[in-house]
């Protein structure tokens, strides 16, 4: 039976960069909800904001980063308050992360067994027969072949797929409670990327939570329970999976899911959202989307929209959607 506790509550998180032109306002008052063994997805163009919030969860930012405020509540404990020990504990144990570039995040000296061993090692008491052991066993449950042959070899002889899956096979090593995909297909043929899903659709089977941060808005379909959309740092639009592609109710969503190739609807050309995503330096005080939006009023010049419930368990930040006017 799936489990509806709340295991990760992100609560109005503010993340800004300090950078030689200014302060950059890369995530600006996020908040989302992981229960329990569920799969939920973080979505919308690069550089909305996705990985950095993220990386805030296992405090993985940059030195120029700033966590300005707000709260990541993690089984209880705000994970902003631990100490550099105790957010150590919680990396590689707790919450696990599969990042969008296995090529850097695997080292190129030593072999793709004693990378997997060192996680267990740090947290678990284990001799070396039984990490040896463990490490073949994780590569065996990600379907890399010959396992036994492959753990002494480098990640060089891997293939891109079998790289992701080798880091999938390091992130479940000790059990986590949720793991943090950021774009976990981006660099991989579709072919490959079917079988990552596959698996992250084991491990959600299995009881592992998964955070999802992706562009894909297919990926998020196949995958995902629930979904935020992003845009320029902002959540403006939470729902479940279903509804969002049914009845998109932010202009931004609208956009994303309109411009989705579809197989046997013949278009001139492929559409598009008119416009660019505004500067991060010098963010407007008004609707971020307002400068894109094909609905825009004068109220969305007013100030940014909050994220409002507007029912059916959806939430959305626009001005119009929330006085029933779109």
């Amino acid at each position: 039976m799936r489990m509806t506790n709340t295991l990760l509550s992100v609560e109005g998180l503010q993340v800004h960069f300090r950078t030689i032109q200014g302060v950059l306002r890369a995530v600006n008052n996020v908040s989302l909800e992981i229960k329990e063994a569920e799969s939920y997805g973080l979505v919308g163009e690069s550089g909305c904001g996705k990985s950095v919030t993220a990386l805030s969860i296992l405090r993985l930012l940059p030195p120029n980063a700033r966590i300005v405020s707000g709260r990541i509540i993690f089984k209880g404990r705000n994970l902003l308050e631990l100490d550099d020990q105790e957010i150590r504990r919680v990396r590689g144990r707790e919450i696990s992360l599969v990042s969008q570039d296995p090529q850097t995040s695997l080292d190129p000296v030593f072999t793709m067994g004693d990378q997997i061993a060192e996680a267990i090692y740090i947290h678990q008491r284990l001799v070396k027969g039984e990490v040896v052991k463990r490490s073949v066993s994780m590569l065996k449950s990600v379907g890399i072949p010959e396992p036994e042959v492959r753990k002494d070899q480098y990640p060089h002889q891997f293939s891109g797929g079998m790289k992701q899956r080798a880091i999938i096979a390091m992130a479940i090593s000790n059990t986590p409670n949720l793991i943090i995909a950021d774009e976990p297909t981006t660099a991989l043929d579709v072919t490959i990327q079917a079988q990552i899903i596959d698996l992250l659709k084991t491990l959600r089977k299995q009881g592992v939570a998964v955070l999802l941060t992706t562009h894909n808005m297919g990926l998020v379909a196949e995958l995902c329970e629930r979904l935020s959309v992003m845009y320029a740092g902002y959540v403006v639009e939470t729902s479940d999976v279903y509804s969002v592609f049914k009845n998109p109710r932010h202009p931004y969503t609208r956009g994303l899911i309109d411009s989705i190739p579809r197989l046997g609807v013949k278009r001139s050309e492929l559409r598009c959202i008119p416009g660019v995503v505004p500067n991060p330096l010098n963010l407007p005080r008004h609707c971020v989307f307002q400068p894109r939006c094909m609905y825009a009023e004068d109220i969305c010049l007013s100030r940014m929209p909050e994220l409002l419930d507007v029912g059916g368990g959806t939430k959305v930040a626009c001005h119009l959607v929330q006085k029933g006017r779109l």
